[in-house]
């Protein structure tokens, strides 16, 4: 059993002055693992205070200095892949097969980080005023569960590459991952102070940090109904907030897709990361005229599905963080069945051959329409909705018919044809005919999926403020 009992703070592991311990489990076997113990408003208030104690020397580091701070970083943390992914796979249950990309993923943020520093240009003119833009100061920076170490290199990358400091609050059912990472990013020798790093509980670590008055900016992944108590509380000081929020994300399969390709690519884009993911197609809307067509080549399809040991290779879809994401879960696909939605794949329960762990049948309902609730409110697990349409119109008008516009999907033979409706899609991103992610574009929300933007240029400004200078051109 791990017992974590430090926390990162101006460059140095200390014990937090918090008490309290939270138990880490593993999720395919509903084992403890670990313990760790957790930060609290004093952890967070230091954390602050050496990042703003950091903040004068940093900001001023040339651009040159922070990309070659930002390559140490990428391969100090791709030096711990392998114990990343055992973390991942221990810790959270990702499948063997998505444990690796998002070992990965820790690492290439950065050096992504540093190929937009390199071409960005902080001074530009501006009829007669010369505009620099400028690093906001210390960054709070607040990361889910569901890609610990992805979301603590991206955020801090971002800040980083800005020249902002910051203080980073991860999930505490995450630690032997932040653990990993933590150590990773000090080996890279960074002044103290220009990140910390303080595990605790939203409650009471995250709350502070989004009121604390010397954090200037904010960047949040997390559920909507928390980037809303964090937009209310970062009002009090007028932070700067960067939300990603949750998602309802349409595939919209229109009648000319063959679906041979297009149901495996549905499933994916619904089922990626175990269903725990913001941005997987949890509507998948289809020809009525063809909807038998695709039911039966859905339940085929899945039926290939293998959900268990995250370990085998085999598996897509391993289990379900902890035991109230796995009940939440299990309550949803009640209330779809209640609801009168037609259950033709998986339903309540775990899956066949399974004795233990958090696991979920990989589940999909047709019938749906899309005023039920499992239509309208983001699940989080591999539960997917199949819902006819008449015509392209009428597809377009569903698909937007969401408080969320996160992402979305469009599957068709004609690419072009996919252009056109994907422009009409209301949703920080559209993917026709993939599933390939792209850094260097924008990603984030519209409507209730949140506010401003993460990766390339628009996620390095989103930590900048534009300062004109006048009379000196």
């Amino acid at each position: 059993m791990q017992i974590i009992d430090k926390i990162y703070i101006d460059g140095a592991f200390v014990t937090p002055h918090g008490e309290a311990f939270f138990d880490l489990y593993n999720p395919a076997t509903e084992a403890v693992i670990g313990r760790v113990r957790l930060a609290d408003e004093a952890d967070a208030n230091a954390a602050v205070a050496a990042a703003k104690r950091a903040f004068p020397a940093f900001s001023r580091t040339t651009k040159a200095a922070r990309i070659d701070m930002l390559m140490r970083l990428h391969e100090a943390v791709a030096a711990s892949e392998d114990a990343l992914l055992e973390a991942i796979v221990e810790e959270y249950g990702a499948p063997v097969s998505r444990g690796r990309w998002m070992a990965r993923h820790a690492s290439s943020v950065l050096s992504d980080a540093a190929k937009v520093l390199d071409g960005y240009a902080f001074t530009r003119r501006a009829g007669t005023a010369e505009v620099s833009m400028e690093p906001l100061g210390v960054a709070g920076l607040i990361t889910p569960w569901n890609s610990d170490a992805g979301f603590i290199c991206g955020k801090l990358a971002a800040a980083l590459a800005a020249g902002c400091t910051a203080v980073i609050k991860p999930s505490e059912m995450s630690a032997i991952q932040t653990r990993i990472v933590t150590e990773a990013l000090h080996s890279a020798g960074l002044p103290p102070g220009v990140f910390n790093i303080v595990t605790g509980r939203g409650d009471t670590v995250g709350a502070r940090i989004a009121a604390h008055p010397d954090v200037a900016k904010l960047s949040f992944t997390g559920s909507t109904a928390v980037g809303k108590t964090i937009l209310r509380t970062a009002a009090e000081t007028l932070k700067r907030v960067t939300l990603e929020l949750g998602g309802k994300s349409p595939v919209v399969v229109l009648d000319d897709a063959n679906f041979e390709e297009a149901v495996p690519l549905a499933l994916q884009a619904g089922f990626m990361n175990s269903g725990q993911a913001c941005i997987a197609g949890t509507r998948i809307l289809v020809p009525q005229a063809r909807l038998a067509e695709f039911e039966a080549a859905v339940v085929a399809e899945v039926a290939k599905i293998q959900a268990g040991d995250p370990r085998d290779a085999r598996t897509s879809v391993g289990p379900m963080v902890s035991a109230k994401q796995w009940e939440r879960v299990q309550r949803y696909i009640r209330i779809g069945t209640d609801d009168g939605a037609r259950l033709i794949a998986g339903g309540a329960g775990r899956p066949e051959g399974v004795g233990s762990g958090w696991f979920v049948r990989p589940t999909v309902f047709s019938g749906v329409t899309n005023d039920m609730t499992i239509a309208r409110e983001e699940i989080f697990g591999p539960v997917l909705s199949i819902i006819a349409y008449r015509d392209t119109e009428h597809a377009i008008e569903i698909a937007n018919d969401t408080s969320y516009g996160l992402q979305a999907y469009v599957l068709s033979a004609d690419v072009e044809r996919a252009r056109r409706v994907a422009t009409r899609i209301e949703a920080g991103r559209v993917l026709v005919n993939t599933l390939a992610h792209e850094p260097a574009a924008p990603f984030g929300g519209f409507k209730q999926s949140g506010i401003g933007r993460e990766y390339g240029t628009f996620g390095l400004e989103a930590f900048l403020e534009p300062k004109s200078v006048l009379g000196v051109l």
